[in-house]
């Protein structure tokens, strides 16, 4: 069964409820270890910009877990992970792979490596997450080295 490509262009692939999660956590947490450093009435004032600094760095890496989106377009696809951005052309994605037990989407490209897409990943959507796989390696095989295929 073939999955229905994406009716327009440019599309985004992101993991929605995981990034809801993280964000929403990040500014509880936030707020939680800021008004925590501002009741404690022991506390000097470089104690307290040390609490909501600390508070401020761990809602920053909450914010950077919750970043990876997947971007496809009608020349390539922009892979948007943790801590890097990578552009693809269509013909360097050889195969779109997400099996029983992936954590996340990975790409096999062109050059004989394989990439990680964050952006695709079925920890709390599995079927999201499948249904978006599915997607992505209907765009690849329409439009890169798998529409040379036979």
């Amino acid at each position: 069964m073939s999955q229905p490509l994406p009716t327009t262009l440019p599309v985004t692939f992101r993991p929605g409820r995981t990034r809801a999660v993280l964000l929403t956590i990040g500014v509880a947490m936030f707020a939680v270890i800021t008004a925590v450093a501002l009741m404690l009435e022991r506390l000097g004032t470089g104690e307290r910009v040390s609490f909501v600094f600390t508070a401020a760095l761990l809602s920053g890496v909450l914010v950077l877990l919750s970043r990876p989106k997947v971007v496809a377009d009608d020349e390539g696809v922009t892979v948007v992970n943790i801590t890097r951005t990578r552009r693809l052309a269509w013909a360097e994605i050889v195969k779109v792979n997400l099996r029983p037990g992936d954590p996340w989407v990975f790409l096999d490209l062109s050059d004989g490596t394989s990439m990680p897409v964050l952006g695709i990943q079925p920890g709390i959507a599995k079927e999201s997450a499948i249904r978006d796989a599915r997607a992505l390696r209907a765009l690849a095989d329409s439009r890169g080295t798998g529409a040379e295929r036979v």
